[in-house]
């Protein structure tokens, strides 16, 4: 008979704490439609995904905020039966597709991490390209020849290159900085430029004008140096980025090459 009764409580008690329970995994009610808590956890795990973002106090409270937000405006939209219009439906269908899509290729680059091997490789190969000596020079660049063989003229006359470039020089990159191009590589230039800047002495002007593409110009060589290149850990996160974006492309590209259709991409 004790048995019984012991049986009767703990039956009566867990009845009474269902609700108790299931209130616990709801943050609200909304015309009489719980909101359950899983929604704010979803939310909070795609602001917070890659640690773009720290979970706060603060930020439970907007999301919460969001959640029941979310559920009125989404009855309200029931109510009017959008969720059956053409439109929705359309709307729906490419945001799925676009999330399968998306899931992909998350799913591609999870799988084709790129190792510290292929990054340090890909380092030594930048750094061996961009080896040598970099030149620092400043120029003036106009349109005409005779305005280049004038100014070459109150250059040698005692006006200052840096005023002269500020006051005329055509290039928006470095005329305000009195045509100052800092350190770079000659191949970084077009050809013309880059042949007239190698045979100059450190403090030398070209005697002539030196046409290019972009007009007439005049260059003095300011300093040399031999070519600087970043640490590896200071650049690392850059060349992984960059060799995953080139598995992703190579990837895509796989597909579409495999992919058994009669359609003709216009590229």
């Amino acid at each position: 008979m004790k048995k019984f009764v012991l049986a009767a409580t703990v039956a009566a008690l867990s009845l009474a704490l269902t609700p108790m329970l299931a209130s616990a995994q709801n943050i609200a009610t909304v015309n009489g439609k719980a909101v359950p808590k899983s929604r704010v956890d979803l939310l909070i795990n795609q602001v917070t995904k890659n640690g773009q973002q720290p979970r706060t106090p603060e930020l439970e409270q907007q999301v919460k905020d969001e959640v029941v937000l979310r559920e009125i405006f989404i009855q309200e939209a029931e109510k009017r039966g959008i969720p059956a219009s053409a439109d929705y439906k359309a709307q729906m269908e490419l945001a799925r597709q676009s999330i399968l899509i998306r899931e992909l290729f998350a799913d591609f680059s999870k799988k084709a991490a790129v190792s510290d091997a292929d990054a340090k490789a890909e380092y030594e190969k930048f750094k061996a390209q961009s080896s040598g000596t970099e030149y620092r020079a400043r120029h003036i660049l106009v349109e005409k020849e005779e305005d280049a063989v004038a100014l070459i003229a109150k250059i040698k006359a005692g006006a200052k290159f840096e005023d002269l470039a500020k006051a005329n020089s055509k290039d928006p990159g470095s005329a305000a900085n009195g045509g100052d191009l800092d350190f770079a590589n000659p191949s970084n230039f077009v050809p013309e430029f880059g042949k007239a800047l190698t045979e100059l002495k450190i403090g030398e002007m070209t005697a002539t004008p030196v046409k290019s593409q972009f007009g007439y110009h005049i260059i003095r060589l300011e300093d040399t140096r031999e070519a600087q290149f970043p640490a590896f850990d200071d650049v690392k996160a850059q060349i992984v980025q960059r060799l995953q974006q080139g598995k992703l492309a190579a990837y895509r590209d796989e597909l579409k090459a495999k992919a058994k259709t009669d359609y003709k991409f216009a590229q």
